[in-house]
């Protein structure tokens, strides 16, 4: 049977393709397919104990056995990232998150969210700054899995709704190359009190970096790096052990 296997930040750097269609067995599972890339590229190994995958954009299990068609997704930790799937769109968006690749007007986006009941709109724009730990930074490249990135920042919003019964929320994040001062990232959020809205922002962004398969290189002078990746929740790590194991056999 056929299978699709999507490759992301340093992972696509070590394979040197982004994507590739194979050919597998019936009953192979998550666990199978990466004990298959560590043999095959022996740079998988020392990092296998921080990657998370996808089967058909959702986070799955090491023992999750695969079937005909299924699009797997082999996922770097993530740090926030030029489109990595084939299809480049222009803009994708769902009820209340976006990830486009034009300029984020954070103004006019904060603006539509007001309501008269609101009391607060708390607003958080990353910007890209120009340096890293002291080394002067050209520009970033953001990269991610499109789709399930927006359907991971889509779940997100829902999430931040109930846990903070705030009113309303916005994700936005920009990919493809971001010059210093641009915005990469924003988050708004519109609360009838501006408790709510302060904690639905923060909890907002900082588990967006943590878990939406999104990643950047940052570009310097004298080369360019993948950025260091948050580590990904123990829940999804966790849901990787077999294949973990698996892979450093």
């Amino acid at each position: 049977m056929r299978i699709r296997v999507l490759l992301f930040g340093q992972l696509k750097d070590i394979v040197g393709r982004q994507e590739e269609s194979l050919d597998v067995q019936p009953g192979t599972s998550l666990s199978d397919l990466m004990a298959r890339y560590s043999e095959q590229f022996p740079k998988f190994k020392p990092i296998a104990g921080s990657i998370a995958c996808s089967v058909n954009r959702e986070y799955a299990q090491g023992s999750s056995v695969l079937h005909e068609g299924d699009e797997v997704g082999f996922l770097p930790p993530v740090s926030g990232g030029s489109p990595a799937t084939p299809e480049v769109q222009e803009e994708l968006q769902s009820e209340h998150c976006a990830i486009v690749r034009q300029k984020i007007d954070s103004q006019k986006i904060a603006d539509g969210l007001k309501a008269g009941e609101d009391g607060a709109t708390v607003i958080f724009e990353g910007i890209v700054r120009n340096n890293t730990r002291g080394r002067p930074t050209l520009y970033l490249d953001y990269e991610a899995y499109d789709a399930m990135a927006l359907q991971e920042m889509e779940k997100l919003a829902q999430q931040a709704l109930e846990k903070f019964t705030v009113r309303n929320v916005r994700l936005v994040h920009r990919l493809g190359r971001l010059q210093i001062g641009e915005t990469s990232v924003l988050v708004v959020v519109a609360s009838a009190h501006r408790g709510q809205g302060f904690e639905a922002c923060r909890w907002l962004i900082d588990t967006l970096k943590k878990t939406v398969p999104i990643w950047k290189k940052e570009y310097f002078e004298d080369g360019a790096v993948w950025a260091d990746g948050e580590p990904f929740p123990e829940n999804i790590r966790a849901k990787n052990d077999n294949l973990l194991r698996s892979a450093s056999k």
